[in-house]
C-alpha cells in the first residue's frame, strides 16, 4: 500500500506550531510509518502545481503563506487538483483589546484575514469543542484535535525539587497581565503563612524594545525595553505584594535583574524563574507544588486550548483555576458548598463573582493541607492521560484517513 503523503506548513519555528504543526506530524508518522509520510515546508512552492500534487493532504497553521493573500488564492489551486487541506487555529483571531498585541492585529486587518481564510478553509482543526463551535459560523467543517503532551519529552517528566514549604506557582507569558490582575492583594492576604509557602513566578524575561515616537519630528525609534518597563515588573509586583515578602539582600539581588541568576536561597518566600526556551519552559512545573490558572472573562479566553490544565496535570500539580471556558472542560471542583472535599475532583474552580475571597481562601487550603495538593494532583494526572500525543495522534490518524479517502 502508498503512503499518505501530508504537507505540514508551520506558521513559526519556535511558537505554536510545537503543539500545533510539529510535534502532532512527527508523532504521527512515528506510530504509523507503513502509512503516513509527512514533510515539514518552512517555504513551500505554492506556486508550482506539480510540487503541491504530490500530497494527498495539506495541513497549515492559520494561512499557507504569511502572504495571506497569496494563501488566498491557492486555496482554488487545491479545489482545482482535488488535495484536501485543513486550517489549524489555535486562537481566536482578535484579542481583547487589554491584549499586547490588539493594536497590531487590528491595524493589520489580521483577525479579518485569519475569518477570511475560515471561510475558504475546506476543513478546520481547533483545540475546544467551545472553539469549534465558534469556527462554525465560518466553516462547518470542524474537527477538534486538542494539543497534546509527549510524557516522553525530557520537560514533561515529574522530577519535583523537594521543599519544606508549599510552592504556589504561575507559569506563562507576557500577555496575561489582566489576568493576574485578579490575584492583586492575594499575597497579602496570605501574609501569616508566608513562612509555609512560596510563590514561584516563571518565564520572567525583561528582554525586547518598545517604539518611542517624537511628536516634533514625527519619527518612531525602537529602544530596548527596561526592566521596570517590562510586564514581567508588573507580574513580581503582584506575587511579592510589591516587594514586601522579600528581605532587603533578595531585592537588591531582584532589582539587578540579571538574566538567568536566581536568588541562592529557593526555600524564601518568593522566587523568580527565568524564561526558558519552548523546548524547556515545562521543566519549571518541578519548581512548585500549586498552579495557579486566573483568567479573565471575555471571548478570547473563553475558547482557548486548556493546555495549562494539561501541563499541570501531566507533572501531578494541584491545579486552582477559574471556573470558565477551558478550564470546565476537564476539571472537577473538589470543593463543595459549605466547604466539604469532593473525593472525585481534580482540581479547585473559582467562579468570577468569588475572585475576591476564594483565591485566598483555596491557596491558604492547600498550604494547610498537604495531603491534599498530593491527592488533586494524582486526580488531575489520571484526567489528562487522554492528552497523551499518542491518544490524539490515534484521532488524528483517524481524521487524516476519512478525509483523504473521501477525496
Amino acid at each position: 500500500m502508498s503512503k499518505y503523503k501530508i504537507l505540514v506548513l508551520p506558521s513559526d519555528r519556535t511558537g505554536v506550531s510545537k503543539f500545533r504543526s510539529l510535534d502532532p506530524h512527527l508523532c504521527l508518522q512515528k506510530l504509523y510509518p507503513d502509512e503516513f509520510w509527512v514533510d515539514i515546508d518552512y517555504e513551500p512552492k505554492l506556486h508550482n502545481e506539480n510540487y503541491l500534487k504530490q500530497y494527498d493532504l495539506i495541513h497549515y497553521h492559520r494561512s499557507l503563506h504569511p502572504d495571506y493573500n497569496l494563501s488566498k488564492k491557492t486555496i482554488p489551486i487545491l479545489n482545482k487538483l482535488g488535495i484536501p487541506h485543513i486550517m489549524d487555529v489555535d486562537d481566536y483571531w482578535l484579542p481583547n483589546k487589554e491584549h499586547p498585541a490588539y493594536m497590531l492585529v487590528k491595524g493589520k486587518g489580521m483577525d479579518q484575514l485569519i475569518v477570511d481564510n475560515l471561510k475558504i478553509a475546506q476543513y478546520v482543526v481547533c483545540t475546544t469543542p467551545i472553539f469549534a463551535n465558534e469556527i462554525k459560523r465560518f466553516c462547518p467543517n470542524v474537527y477538534v484535535l486538542p494539543n497534546a503532551i509527549d510524557p516522553k519529552e525530557k520537560q514533561f517528566k515529574c522530577n519535583p525539587e523537594e521543599s519544606e514549604r508549599v510552592r504556589i506557582g504561575w507559569l506563562g507569558g507576557s500577555s496575561h497581565l489582566a489576568d493576574l490582575e485578579i490575584l492583586g492583594g492575594v499575597v497579602q492576604q496570605l501574609h501569616s503563612l508566608k513562612d509555609k509557602m512560596q510563590f514561584v513566578l516563571c518565564g520572567f524575561d525583561t528582554r525586547g524594545t518598545i517604539t518611542e515616537f517624537n511628536p516634533e519630528t514625527k519619527q518612531e525609534k525602537a529602544r530596548p525595553i527596561k526592566p521596570k518597563e517590562s510586564v514581567w515588573y508588573n507580574y513580581e509586583q503582584i506575587f511579592t505584594n510589591n516587594y514586601k515578602i522579600v528581605d532587603s539582600d533578595q531585592h537588591a539581588q531582584l532589582m539587578q535583574f540579571k538574566f538567568g541568576e536566581e536568588y541562592g536561597d529557593a526555600h524564601t518566600p518568593y522566587r523568580r524563574v527565568w524564561t526558558k526556551p519552548i523546548t524547556t519552559y515545562a521543566e519549571n512545573y518541578n519548581k512548585f507544588d500549586v498552579s495557579l490558572a486566573p483568567l479573565k472573562h471575555h471571548k478570547f479566553n473563553e475558547v482557548k486550548s486548556q493546555l495549562k490544565v494539561i501541563e499541570a496535570g501531566f507533572h501531578k500539580k494541584a491545579l486552582i483555576a477559574q471556573n470558565f471556558g477551558p478550564y470546565q472542560l476537564d476539571c472537577v471542583n473538589a470543593y463543595e458548598r459549605g466547604g466539604t472535599i469532593n473525593p472525585k475532583g481534580n482540581a479547585l474552580l473559582i467562579d468570577e463573582i468569588r475572585n475576591h475571597k476564594q483565591w485566598f481562601q483555596h491557596i491558604k487550603r492547600l498550604v494547610n493541607n498537604p495531603n491534599l495538593v498530593t491527592d488533586l494532583g494524582e486526580r488531575l494526572y489520571e484526567t489528562v492521560q487522554k492528552y497523551h500525543i499518542e491518544n490524539v495522534t490515534k484521532e488524528r490518524a483517524q481524521i487524516y484517513r476519512e478525509i483523504i479517502n473521501k477525496h
